[in-house]
C-alpha cells in the first residue's frame, strides 16, 4: 500500500521562494503522519519545476516560466517513468498534491491566474485519484456516541473499525475511561477535560443519534464541534422520525451531514472534509 506525494512535501526547499507558510508545513507534516499511522509507504514523484527551473527560484505562473516545448518534452520522461514504476508496483492509492501548484495542483493550478483543475503534471495521470496535501492531512475522528450499554459500546467500536478502515484516526471515549457508571466526581471531571481536549483536537466529529432522542452528551459534543467549525456527520440508524421533515431533532440535523448506514460514513466524511478546506485558502 503507497502512495505517491508531491516531492516539496517531503522536502519544503524544493518550492519557489517564500511561498511555504508554518500552517503549510504543518499540513504536510500531519500527511505524513498519517501515511505512518497506517503504515503506507510514500513514494515521491519527480519535481518538474526544480528539473526545469533549478532552485532557488522565484514564484511565477505556468504561463511566465513553464508553457515551453522543453517543459513539455520533461514532462513526458517523468511520465514515463512514473507510469513504469506503477506498472511494477501496482496503482497507488492516490496522489497527494498541492493545490496552486503549476505542476502539482490538485483542485486549482495557477495558469496565468489560479484557475480550476490539476497542475500540469498531476493532469498527465487523469484515472488516478488526487487528494490535496491540506485535505489529506485532516484524517482526525471524534467518535460521539452513547456508551451505556454493551450494545451500544459493540456498535460504536463497528464504527470505529470501520473508518479505521478508510484510514482515519478515530478518538473513541468509551476507550479512554468512559465507560463505568461507578465513577467519582473527580474522575468525572477528568474525564470531561480528556474529551474536551481531543474534541478541540480533530479534524471532524462523526456521532451516532440513534434512539427516540438522541443522547444527550453526543448533542453537546456536536453542538460544541459545530459552534468551533468542525464537520459534523451524524449516523441515524433509526428509523424513526420526529416530524414530516425531520428524521431527528431540527438542530441536530441542521447542524450537520446525517446518513443513514455505517458504510456511507467514510464517503460523506471525506466529502465534508474536502468542503471544509475548500472554505479555508489560506491553508492552501
Amino acid at each position: 500500500m503507497y502512495v505517491l506525494v508531491s516531492p516539496c512535501i517531503l522536502d519544503p526547499s524544493l518550492r519557489a521562494e517564500g511561498i511555504t507558510k508554518p500552517s503549510d508545513r504543518a499540513a504536510f507534516e500531519r500527511a505524513l503522519e498519517r501515511c505512518r499511522r497506517f503504515s503506507i509507504e510514500v513514494v515521491p514523484l519527480p519535481c518538474p519545476e526544480t528539473a526545469y527551473l533549478g532552485r532557488p527560484r522565484p514564484p511565477a505562473t505556468f504561463v511566465e516560466r513553464l508553457d515551453t516545448d522543453a517543459f513539455r518534452a520533461l514532462l513526458d520522461r517523468m511520465e514515463e517513468e512514473v507510469r513504469a514504476m506503477i506498472h511494477e508496483r501496482g496503482p497507488p492509492l492516490c496522489i497527494i498534491g498541492v493545490d496552486s501548484s503549476p505542476a502539482c495542483g490538485v483542485n486549482r493550478t495557477w495558469l496565468d491566474e489560479r484557475v480550476p483543475g490539476r497542475g500540469a503534471f498531476l493532469a498527465r495521470f487523469p484515472e488516478i485519484r488526487a487528494v490535496d496535501v491540506c485535505e489529506f492531512a485532516r484524517y482526525r475522528v471524534y467518535l460521539a456516541a452513547p456508551l451505556f450499554s454493551r450494545a451500544e459500546r459493540a456498535f460504536n467500536r463497528e464504527v470505529r473499525d470501520l473508518l479505521e478502515a478508510a484510514l482515519y484516526e478515530v478518538y473513541l471515549p468509551q476507550e479512554v475511561g468512559d465507560n463505568d457508571a461507578a465513577r467519582s466526581a473527580g474522575d468525572g471531571r477528568a474525564i470531561f477535560e480528556h474529551n474536551l481536549e481531543d474534541l478541540n483536537g480533530v479534524d471532524i466529529v462523526v456521532a451516532v443519534i440513534d434512539g427516540a432522542d438522541a443522547d444527550s452528551g453526543t448533542a453537546w459534543e456536536m453542538g460544541y464541534a459545530y459552534a468551533r467549525g468542525i464537520p459534523v456527520v451524524a449516523l441515524r440508524t433509526d428509523f424513526r422520525r420526529v416530524g414530516e421533515a425531520e428524521a431527528v431533532n431540527l438542530m441536530l440535523e441542521a447542524s450537520s451531514t446525517v446518513v443513514a448506514l455505517p458504510a456511507d460514513l467514510p464517503g460523506a466524511v471525506a466529502a465534508a472534509l474536502s468542503s471544509k478546506v475548500g472554505e479555508d485558502p489560506g491553508t492552501l
